[in-house]
């Protein structure tokens, strides 16, 4: 935060107790993130900025009625558009958990719509009472191969770097591309390195060579472990560690073991991926924060991870803290076992009390026609949908790993008709299939997926990873194509089918991934969404239409499905069905 002369001196005369603060808290047991300890004093505030703790004197005082005085949080990576709401909504939703700053990577709309999308991410979080920063995204396409919407190079991106909120690269997940040296992605990370220098990694499953390959070129964290020994190997070569407790994948239980005192300040949290209603139920990282806690780590231990290791590692040297110099971004909390939040602070503003938003409402600008009306697809019917299978009728098949975003490479025999594919309960095989919808190529990726578990009907939707094509799944192709048909009339969003009726659907107009809806009437619709899912007889333990969005990402192992096609990641080329 800038400061002009005459807050200088204000800021001085008040931590000098030559004058009196603007706001004092009195009553606060202080949580002390740089010692670990809890200490007691009144704390001053001037123009938005802690200026002393000690005694002091003010124009409004704060009684923390003994409650302790928390950081507030920081997500170390987020995908704002997978909240299905735009970045002004995303703020109420995140500010009563706690979370003031956010890291985001708008390579989800950039994927769709390009430097028009960044702009207006940018454009809708602008004057909020939460920070958002940006990384921008670095592959767009994620990959060569499939077929995206738009193509975004280090010029395309470079005139981002005069805004005040960007601070690097996002997550660098084309790793044939770094390794190989590609000059398009060499000129990314060199371009950035002359602007911040700040760079994002993404090693989902990925060797010890590979983290050599990401550190040498600049690249300081990562945030796709998910095994203990990969952490483990990524702190040793000096990478941050982001631990991960997102809709889809759930890291932290099995990453919090390699938290100890020795390496705690090179690990901090993010949630990657998190559905609205995730949030409004479970939280943001004040879940993370409280789920380590009951897997064992200090509290005072794990709330550092979430304000001022976030900060250090993203630059940000004034948030993070409870002490002079720092913003006043604040939490009041009634315990540290739970984390139960009574305020939050933002700028020594009060913005959210008792689990509800109490801030400023902004009315903010509406997204451009072109980017409400991406939904481009040919005329499709059944004979597009066909997956000849021939020889001993076995087939190479995607195997659903439950919350995770690993799949397994399976190799099972199928049913068959009329020398085709035909889905099985019995067996619980469904058709996988993928239409490019930016620039109406009539391209069509088929597959098989086991692990659903529908028992009639289609879902689909066009959040797919990163590509963000239709993905539709079902028992039977009349229903898959209507899926995909009533996604195009509502021009994107998510859909459950029936007997060829629309049983439920959720517009998403921008880009296909986000409603300028508010969110409670988008927590309203997503709650229908979900109810519609026992028509189809879903009864798994996890979201399925964040499974099915996370089959079309083909970074992360083992078999995913483009519009090209069948894809095995390991061997990173397209393998027949």
């Amino acid at each position: 935060m800038k400061q002009n002369r005459d807050q200088l001196k204000k800021r001085i005369a008040v931590a000098s107790g030559q004058m009196p603060a603007d706001t004092v808290i009195k009553n606060g047991r202080i949580i002390d993130v740089f010692n670990l300890e809890v200490i007691k004093g009144d704390i001053a505030i001037a123009d938005g900025m802690f200026v002393g703790i000690g005694s002091y004197e003010g124009k409004q005082i704060i009684d923390a009625e003994n409650r302790y005085v928390c950081p507030s949080f920081i997500d170390g990576h987020v995908h704002i558009e997978s909240s299905m709401v735009t970045p002004a909504e995303f703020s109420k939703v995140v500010l009563p958990h706690g979370v003031t700053t956010v890291i985001t990577d708008p390579h989800e709309i950039a994927n769709v719509s390009g430097e028009e999308g960044i702009r207006f991410m940018l454009e809708n979080s602008e004057g909020l009472p939460l920070d958002v920063y940006f990384m921008l995204p670095s592959c767009v396409p994620a990959t060569s191969v499939e077929n995206s919407g738009a193509k975004l190079s280090a010029n395309d991106l470079e005139p981002f770097y005069n805004h005040k909120r960007v601070l690097g690269l996002a997550e660098v997940m084309d790793y044939p591309a770094l390794r190989s040296g590609a000059d398009t992605m060499v000129d990314k990370l060199v371009m950035t390195s002359q602007h911040t220098g700040q760079m994002d990694g993404h090693l989902a499953g990925l060797d010890t060579d590979a983290i050599n390959v990401y550190k040498a070129a600049g690249i300081g964290t990562d945030h796709e472990c998910n095994t203990v020994e990969d952490a483990i190997e990524r702190l040793r070569r000096g990478m941050y560690l982001l631990i991960r407790e997102g809709s889809v994948a759930k890291d932290l239980k099995s990453l919090i073991p390699v938290v100890t005192p020795n390496n705690a300040r090179r690990c901090l949290f993010c949630t990657d991926d998190k559905h609205l209603d995730d949030l409004m139920v479970e939280g943001s990282i004040d879940h993370n924060v409280r789920l380590a806690i009951e897997c064992g780590l200090d509290p005072l231990m794990a709330i550092q991870m979430a304000s001022l290791n976030a900060a250090e590692c993203y630059g940000l040297k004034q948030k993070g803290a409870i002490a002079p110099g720092y913003e006043a971004d604040f939490l009041l909390l009634d315990d540290l076992d739970s984390i139960t939040i009574k305020e939050v602070y933002k700028s020594g503003q009060l913005v959210a009390r008792d689990g509800e938003y109490v801030g400023d409402l902004q009315e903010k600008a509406e997204p451009s026609s072109e980017l409400q009306n991406t939904v481009r697809i040919p005329s499709l019917d059944e004979a597009d949908l066909q997956i000849p299978i021939r020889d001993d009728g076995t087939a190479n098949i995607i195997g659903i790993i439950p919350n995770q975003l690993n799949t397994t490479h399976l190799q099972e025999s199928v049913e068959i008709e009329d020398g085709q594919f035909t889905s099985s309960l019995e067996k619980d095989q469904q058709k996988l299939v993928v239409v490019e919808r930016h620039k109406n190529t009539g391209n069509v990726g088929l597959g098989i997926v086991k692990g659903f578990g529908l028992k009639s009907g289609a879902i689909a939707t066009t959040i797919a990873h990163d590509s963000h094509n239709i993905v539709a799944t079902g028992t039977n192709d009349g229903d898959i194509l209507r899926a995909i048909q009533a996604l195009q009339e509502i021009r994107g969003g998510l859909v459950v089918v029936k007997d060829g009726d629309v049983v439920a659907s959720l517009s998403l107009p921008i880009s296909g991934l986000m409603s300028g809806e508010g969110y409670r009437s988008m927590a309203t619709g997503l709650q229908q969404l979900k109810q519609s899912l026992v028509d189809v007889g879903f009864e798994g333990g996890f979201n399925p239409f964040l499974t099915l969005s996370f089959l079309t990402l083909p970074v992360i192992p083992a078999l995913k499905l483009t519009d090209l096609g069948l894809f095995d990641v390991n061997q990173f080329k397209h393998i027949k069905v």
